[in-house]
């Protein structure tokens, strides 16, 4: 257990830091093309927590939502016309919250300039 709490924690900084693209300039020195300082660092970091939190929530919950249906269909077959709507309907629902997550993290990775 200890293994993979050191293999999450190296694997969140990896995908956490946020890469500084460094151009060029005329004169040959460089300079940053990304916005730098503290608030795009933010505007980075808060894009790439969204959609992760949102792509795992939903990913949980889809999961948990299927298996709980297809229990439920195997203890009583005759009830299967009758799960399929509220099922598809949890399952809309579901992702329409990943959406969402991933719309907030659109929103903010377009505000870097």
């Amino acid at each position: 257990m200890r293994r993979l709490g050191k293999i999450a924690f190296y694997t969140l900084v990896a995908l956490l830091t946020p890469v500084v693209a460094l151009a060029a300039d005329d004169d040959g020195s460089l300079s940053q093309a990304v916005g730098t300082g503290f608030p795009y660092l933010g505007f980075a970091l808060g894009a790439g927590i969204a959609v992760g939190f949102a792509g795992l929530g939903c990913g949980i919950g889809q999961g948990l939502t299927a298996g709980n249906t297809t229990a439920g269909i195997a203890r009583n077959p005759g009830a299967a016309g009758v799960m399929n709507t509220p099922f598809i309907l949890g399952m809309v629902l579901i992702e329409s919250i990943a959406i969402y997550g991933l719309l907030i993290g659109l929103l903010l990775w377009l505000k870097l300039p």
